[in-house]
C-alpha cells in the first residue's frame, strides 16, 4: 500500500539533495526522519506498554504546548 503526499518544490529539492544514489525517495525520508520503521517494531511492545508510551508522549506534547502558549501571551 502506498500514499501520495504533496510537498513544496523547495522541500522536494531539499530531500533530493540528501538522497543517496542507491536510495529511493522513501528510503531517504525514512533515514532523515530517523528511528525504525513501524513495520520493523510492530508487535514488540505489549498493548499495556504501548498505551503507557502513548500517554507519556501525549503528556509531553501537552506540556510543550502549554509552555509555548505561555511564552506567546
Amino acid at each position: 500500500m502506498s500514499k501520495s503526499v504533496r510537498i513544496s518544490e523547495n522541500l522536494h529539492e531539499r530531500i533530493k539533495a540528501h538522497k543517496r544514489e542507491d536510495e529511493t525517495m522513501e528510503d531517504t525520508l525514512r533515514r532523515l526522519i530517523g528511528g525504525p520503521s513501524p513495520e520493523d517494531v510492530s508487535g514488540i511492545l505489549s498493548d499495556e506498554t504501548a498505551e503507557g508510551m502513548r500517554d507519556a508522549i501525549e503528556a509531553t506534547s501537552e506540556n510543550a504546548n502549554e509552555k509555548r502558549d505561555h511564552l506567546t501571551l
